[in-house]
Order: structure tokens, then sequence, then C-alpha cells
């Protein structure tokens, strides 16, 4: 599955959450914690909910943020999985700090009948960064998350334009999310005029690694779907030394040359990758 832009939508706001679908994000995702007033939480379980069973065939995968699982992420759970005759494809799960409530929400997804509903847990808080290996290897999880704004406040961060202050945790999901075998997706990008910005910040976080970051708003959508799918020259090297690899192999070859680079097995491994996400992005 790809997921380059993965766009949030307030689940108490039923017009927002259709037009998100109508959208060139790779996945949308109702959002019932933050997106929500305290006061309208169980009236945007259930207008997600209409939504999700109104659906027909969507072309994006559908996700739903539930709140945090130690206060009212069951119901969340019970209203758009349970109640629902239509599941999203996926979970999103806020704040997590631990293996512990991802098992804990696999757990009931099981009881629900639902173990194909995946789990996104969102690491956000300097514990769940500490804890990433164990989060990304949880039961039911295919991606893992991160937010800065949560987690930068947690330590006590002076947030700056380069973003080094949270390179650490970055890097920290990207590794533990390829060592749990599942895709790690970046934060959000908040000022939303600022498509410069957006831009610079994603094709960075594309060099460290992620494979797909959260967006806020519509327009925001595009530019992330650019900087994840990669360019006709990087293609074009992925496939040239694809098929030297395959001669190479079928003359006993270890290392073998494209352009005159040597080519070993670690750039093997990221030729595929690309021709992977050529592939998934539609453009191969």
């Amino acid at each position: 599955m790809v997921r380059r832009s993965l766009l949030y939508c307030p689940g108490d706001d039923r017009s927002m959450m259709d037009k998100a679908v109508e959208t060139a994000a790779d996945t949308v995702i109702f959002d019932l914690e933050d997106a929500v007033a305290p006061g309208s939480k169980a009236a945007a379980r259930e207008r997600v909910a209409s939504t999700l069973d109104a659906l027909d065939d969507p072309t994006p995968s559908i996700s739903v943020r539930i709140n945090p699982y130690d206060l009212s992420g069951p119901e969340d759970v019970d209203a758009v999985v349970g109640d629902v005759n239509a599941p999203p494809d996926s979970i999103v799960l806020p704040k997590v700090d631990e293996g512990t409530p991802v098992e804990t929400l696999s757990d009931h997804l099981a009881d629900l009948g639902a173990t194909d509903v995946d789990i996104i847990p969102l690491v956000e808080t300097a514990a769940g960064v500490v804890a990433a290996e164990e989060i990304a290897a949880a039961p039911g999880v295919d991606a893992v998350a991160y937010g800065d704004q949560d987690f930068t406040a947690d330590i006590g961060a002076t947030v700056t334009d380069d973003k080094t202050e949270s390179l650490y945790a970055r890097q920290k999901v990207v590794v533990a999310a390829a060592a749990a075998g599942v895709d790690a997706l970046d934060t959000v990008f908040t000022d939303i005029g600022d498509a410069d910005g957006l831009r610079e910040q994603t094709e960075f976080v594309v060099d460290l690694g992620f494979d797909g970051k959260l967006a806020i708003h519509p327009d925001q959508v595009p530019v992330i779907n650019e900087a994840f799918t990669p360019a006709d020259e990087a293609i074009e090297w992925a496939e040239d030394v694809l098929a030297g690899q395959e001669r190479a192999s079928e003359d006993g070859d270890g290392v073998f040359t494209v352009d005159g680079q040597m080519i070993d097995p670690p750039l093997v491994e990221r030729a595929r990758r690309i021709v992977e996400r050529a592939e998934a992005a539609g453009v191969r």
C-alpha cells in the first residue's frame, strides 16, 4: 500500500470528510482526537460511523484517529469499527508511549472480528521515542507515525526552522519502523500557506527514509505526493541496476557496474525500493 500523503480532516464535519475523500491523498484520516472539541466527541463518533457506511469504494485508504486508549479510545473503536458495516482500513492510535496500548487495541479489534484493520501508532512523546522499537513491533502495526508538536513540547525543545531539535526522534522512528518492516510516517507541516517550506521539509524526510507524511490541508497533498514519487531519472537508474543485477546473478558475479558506478547489494536494495515506490505511485 502506498502511503505518501495522509490527510487529516475533522470527524465532526461530514462535508469536509466527503471532500477529503475526493482529494489525491493516499490515505484520509477522519480525526476524533485533536480536531474535535471535548463536548462533540460522541456526536463525532456517530458522524464518522455514518460517513464510513456511506462511502462507495473510496479511492484513498480510510483511517480513523481515535482518542488515546486510556481515555475514550475504546468507545471510539466500538463506534467506528464494531458498529459499522464498512470499517476503516486502519486506526491511528495517538500518544503511544509503549507497546501495551497497541497490544490492547489489537486484542480489541480481534474481539470485533476486525483483524484486517491495521494499527498506526502515533509516537509523540519522549517515552514514545524511547520505546519506538517496541511500538513498531507490536501486533497489528502496519506503520508508525511521528508527531513533532507534542514531542517538542514534551521535551521542552525550542522549535527551529531546520528542526534540528527533532532530528533524533525522526531518525529513531525511521530505524524502528525499518527494523519492524513497517512504514514510517512523518509529522504534519503546520504552515498551510508555505508550499516551499513544505516541499523542502518533505524532501528532507524522504532522504531520512520516511515513507509518507501527514497533512492538514488538501493543498498540501500534491506537494507531498510529488516529493515521495521517484523522479524519472531515479526510476531509470533503478531499472538499470535491477537489470544489471539479474545479468550478474546469471553470470555468478557479486558486483557489477552501471554507468561506471560499482553496484553492490545495498544499492540493489535501494534500486528495488525506488521501483516499488514508483509502481505504488502508478508512475511505472
